[in-house]
Parts: C-alpha cells; sequence; structure tokens
C-alpha cells in the first residue's frame, strides 16, 4: 500500500525543501491518495534541482501561479528550484483522475491548466498565514472541501482501478499484466482498459515504475545489499535487465546512483 511515508521516487531526499505529506481524508481516499507540500526559500543565486522518478499517476497542484492537472510521466522528470515558493498538490487515485480527464493518456509528461479560481483563492490564502503549520492546515482543509464537490466519488469501474493500483503497488510478485487480471479477476484487455482510462500509461509500464522506484529506494538506503538480488527480489529477469531499466529511464546505472547518492 502506498501510505504518505513512502520514499520510493524521492531520488535525493537531502535534496528536499521543506516537504509534508499528509493522508486525504477518508471521504476522500477513493479519489485522493494524499496532500504534499513543499516550500522553499533560497539565498540569492542559489538554485537546487529536484529529481524524482514519479508514481505512475497524476497530480492536482495548486502554485502561485495557478491550477494545473500534471499527467502521469513516462520516465524521471526534475524541477529547478531558486528564491521562495511553495506548491500545494494532490496525488490522484486512478478513479480520482477519471473525474477531472477522460482521456489521461493525452497528458501524459505535460500538463494542463484547469479553472478553478476558487481553489486557488482559498489555498493561496491560507499559504500566506504566517504560521507555516496553520497555512498546510488550512490549505488541505480548503482543497478537501474543493475536491469533495468537484471530483466525482468513485464507481464501481473506478475502484476496481484503484484496487489495480493498489496490487500493482504492494504486490511484488505481480511482475505480468496477467498477474493483475488473474488476481482481479478480469482479462487482460480489461486490465489494459483500465490502464488507460484511469491512469495513462500501459498497465506494464505501472508495473515496472513501482518496481524501479522500489529498486531505486533500496539501493540508496541499504549499501549493502547486492544489486543482483535486488533484482530478484523484484522480479527482473537478472542485474542486467535491472541495470537496462535504470539506464533507460533515469540515464545511469543503478551501480552509479549509489555510489552518488545526494548528488543529480
Amino acid at each position: 500500500m502506498v501510505t504518505p511515508n513512502d520514499s520510493r521516487g524521492i531520488l535525493y531526499p537531502t535534496k528536499l525543501p521543506t516537504f509534508h505529506r499528509e493522508p486525504a481524508d477518508a471521504s476522500l481516499e477513493g479519489r485522493i491518495r494524499w496532500f504534499w507540500i513543499p516550500r522553499w526559500q533560497l539565498a540569492p543565486g542559489r538554485t537546487v534541482r529536484q529529481e524524482v522518478l514519479p508514481f505512475p499517476a497524476s497530480n492536482l497542484v495548486v502554485e502561485p501561479g495557478g491550477v494545473s492537472l500534471v499527467g502521469p510521466s513516462t520516465g524521471a522528470s526534475h524541477r529547478d528550484l531558486s528564491g521562495s515558493g511553495w506548491a500545494v498538490g494532490a496525488l490522484l487515485r486512478p478513479a480520482g483522475l477519471a473525474s477531472l480527464r477522460a482521456d489521461p493518456q493525452t497528458i501524459q509528461n505535460t500538463e494542463v491548466q484547469i479553472a478553478a479560481s476558487d481553489l486557488h483563492e482559498a489555498v493561496m490564502s491560507a499559504m500566506g498565514e504566517a504560521d507555516h503549520e496553520v497555512g498546510r492546515q488550512r490549505a488541505i482543509a480548503a482543497f478537501s472541501e474543493w475536491a469533495a464537490q468537484h471530483i466525482a466519488a468513485d464507481d464501481e469501474s473506478g475502484r476496481l482501478a484503484n484496487a489495480m493500483e493498489d496490487l500493482i503497488a504492494s504486490d511484488r510478485t505481480v511482475i505480468r499484466v496477467g498477474d493483475i487480471a488473474e488476481l482481479l479477476g478480469t482479462s487482460v484487455r480489461g486490465v489494459q482498459r483500465l490502464a488507460q482510462r484511469y491512469v495513462g500509461l500501459p498497465p506494464l509500464a505501472i508495473i515496472r515504475r513501482y518496481r524501479l522506484q522500489e529498486a531505486a529506494q533500496r539501493l540508496r538506503e541499504d549499501p549493502s545489499v547486492k544489486i543482483a538480488q535486488v533484482a530478484a527480489d523484484l522480479g527482473y529477469a537478472d542485474h542486467a535487465h535491472l541495470s537496462a531499466d535504470f539506464r533507460n529511464v533515469l540515464g545511469f546505472t543503478p551501480n552509479s546512483y549509489r555510489q552518488t547518492p545526494d548528488h543529480p
């Protein structure tokens, strides 16, 4: 299960600005996984690059410049931070994304502006609080209220898509699309349709993303574990296949990542 303290996808934790995650209220858990709020204030002339391997999902993000829907990513992504700023984002469940976008595959690796001036104004006001903790809580409350009104509750198909996501995220033995179909009691084609409609990525890409996230996390956090063992534990055919996945998606090898865990 993906929880707010899940560090998968954060490639260089020591480079993070002040960062806070909070699970969505129980009434929204079928639509939003969690809220995330970074805040930064850097010295003049300093730039910090944030590199992540995103979860195979979309985010609804409020920033000073507006509200955007950030689509699913097919690889690693980065953002260069400078000056001061903040963002308030919601990691969407598959069912939640479907309410906002009928064709998520068309927004892969991009973001689209969302007309939500009421959400923007409420979050801007909250994040202007002098007490940052109070501001975070006000922002999350305002975002939650907006989501309850504007993101439709999950239906039967949406719940099946959420179950697919939970299964892939939590079960290492799931390495093929057929595994998902068998465990969900549906067909391979049914799984493919769910992934296309509710995530915007092929199901095999979703599987590989979670496995690659976990591989990076283990290599970062456990210097003693062998790369070949990580590959075997996560269903890769061998060390070479894991290395190829690293190079294709991240642009470097598992060994080079391990040797420079705190530097992009």
